[in-house]
C-alpha cells in the first residue's frame, strides 16, 4: 500500500513537475513578447522624437485674408508636414480693420487642409505696434492671444529653434519680443515684407515701426525680398489663372463637412478654393498672372537652393526711405533672385501628393 502510494504520490509529483514546466515556459514566451513589444513600441517612440527633431519648426504669422497668396502659402506648408511641424498659426490685419477676417480665412485654410483640429489658431493685432506697446503687460490687450502664443513657443524647452514665418505686418513678432526679450535668442524670423532697398511694400508700410524695432534687436532677422515688377524679388514668382484653372482642381484632401468661401459657395478641398480666390480676383498681364509672394517664402525655408541670400549690416526705414549703416555690426540675412521653376514645380507637385499628419488621408 505504501508502495502504491509512492507510486502515486510520484506519478503526481512528475505532473505537477510538467505544469510547472509549461507554466515556466509560458511565462517566458510571455515575458519574451513583452519585451519585444516594449522594444518596439520604444523604437517607435525614438523614432518619432527623431523625426521631430529633424523636421523644422514653424509659427506662421499671417494676414490670411489680405488677397490671395497667404492662402496658397499657408497650404503650402500644411502640406510639406513631413519638412515642418507647424506648432501654431496667428493672424494680423493689414487691409481690413477686422482681424476676425483674417482669423476665418486662417481657420478655413487649416480645415480644408485637415489640421484645424491638431494645429492651434491665435487671434492678433489689428492696430500697430506703437499703438499697443505700452499696453504689452497688461492682462487681455490687443493681440494678446497671439503674442503670448508666440512667446510660449519660442520659450518652449525644445532641442531645434522656432522659425517664425511672417507673411504680413510685423505687429504680433514686435510685440512679442516687447513683452519677453528672451526669445531673441529662441527664435529665427523669416518675414516676407519690403521692396529693399527700395521703399515702398504693403507688408512694410501696414507697420514700419514694427519692422525697426526688430531690425534695431537681437532677434535673428530674415528679409525675403518683394521687389514689385522685379526679377529679382518674390514678385517674379508667379502663376497664371490658367495654370491654377487648370491643375488645382480637386487637389488636397476632400473634407466631409465643406467650408464656406469667402466669395460664397461650397469647398470640399483646397484645390476648388484656390480656383475660385482666383476667379474674384482682378489680376493683369497677358496671360492674366499673380506673384505667390509668400508661398515663395515658405519654399525658401523649406529648400534655402531655391533663392540667393548675403547677410549685409542691418538698415534703418527713416521717412520711408532706407538708410544703410555699414557699420552697424547687427547683421541681417536678404533673400532675393528665387528660383522660379523649383519653386512651382514643388508647390504643384505638394498640391497633388500632400503630406498631412494626424488626418485620415
Amino acid at each position: 500500500m505504501k508502495l502504491n502510494n509512492s507510486i502515486k504520490y510520484g506519478f503526481r509529483q512528475k505532473i505537477s513537475f510538467r505544469k510547472i514546466g509549461a507554466i515556466s515556459a509560458v511565462a517566458l514566451l510571455t515575458l519574451f513578447f513583452c519585451s519585444c513589444s516594449s522594444t518596439n513600441d520604444k523604437t517607435q517612440q525614438m523614432d518619432q522624437v527623431s523625426q521631430k527633431q529633424q523636421k523644422k519648426r514653424i509659427l506662421f504669422d499671417t494676414d490670411t485674408n489680405n488677397e490671395i497668396d497667404d492662402q496658397h502659402a499657408l497650404a503650402y506648408l500644411l502640406f510639406n508636414q513631413h519638412i515642418f511641424d507647424v506648432e501654431g498659426v496667428t493672424v494680423n490685419s493689414t487691409k481690413e480693420p477686422d482681424v476676425k477676417l483674417d482669423y476665418i480665412e486662417a481657420q478655413r485654410i487649416l480645415k480644408l487642409s485637415k489640421s484645424y483640429q491638431n494645429i492651434p489658431l491665435k487671434e492678433g493685432a489689428d492696430s500697430t505696434f506703437p499703438e499697443i506697446e505700452d499696453q504689452v503687460n497688461q492682462p487681455n490687450f490687443e493681440g494678446s492671444s497671439a503674442v503670448n502664443f508666440i512667446i510660449e513657443r519660442a520659450m518652449a524647452d525644445e532641442e531645434n529653434e522656432l522659425i517664425i514665418l511672417a507673411v504680413g505686418k510685423l505687429t504680433n513678432v514686435a510685440l512679442a519680443l516687447k513683452k519677453e526679450p528672451a526669445i531673441a535668442s529662441k527664435a529665427r524670423l523669416v518675414w516676407l515684407g519690403s521692396n529693399y532697398p527700395e521703399p515702398g511694400e504693403h507688408n512694410q508700410v501696414s507697420d514700419t515701426t514694427a519692422m525697426n524695432y526688430l531690425l534695431n534687436s537681437d532677434i535673428p532677422f530674415e528679409m525675403v525680398t518683394v521687389r514689385y515688377g522685379k526679377p529679382s524679388g518674390t514678385s517674379a514668382v508667379k502663376v497664371t489663372k490658367g495654370q491654377i484653372i487648370h491643375r488645382m482642381p480637386d487637389k488636397g484632401p476632400n473634407i466631409s463637412d465643406p467650408i464656406e468661401g469667402r466669395h460664397g459657395g461650397k469647398f470640399s478641398n483646397f484645390g476648388d478654393y484656390s480656383v475660385n480666390l482666383f476667379q474674384n480676383y482682378k489680376m493683369d498681364g497677358d496671360p492674366p498672372s499673380r506673384p505667390l509672394f509668400d508661398m515663395a517664402a515658405v519654399a525658401i525655408v523649406k529648400n534655402p537652393d531655391w533663392g540667393d541670400s548675403k547677410e549685409i549690416p542691418s538698415p534703418i526705414l527713416i521717412d520711408n526711405q532706407w538708410v544703410e549703416r555699414p557699420d552697424n555690426e547687427r547683421k541681417i540675412t536678404v533673400w532675393e533672385n528665387f528660383h522660379i521653376y523649383e519653386i512651382m514645380s514643388d508647390y504643384f507637385k505638394t498640391m497633388k501628393n500632400p503630406m498631412i499628419e494626424n488626418s485620415n488621408l
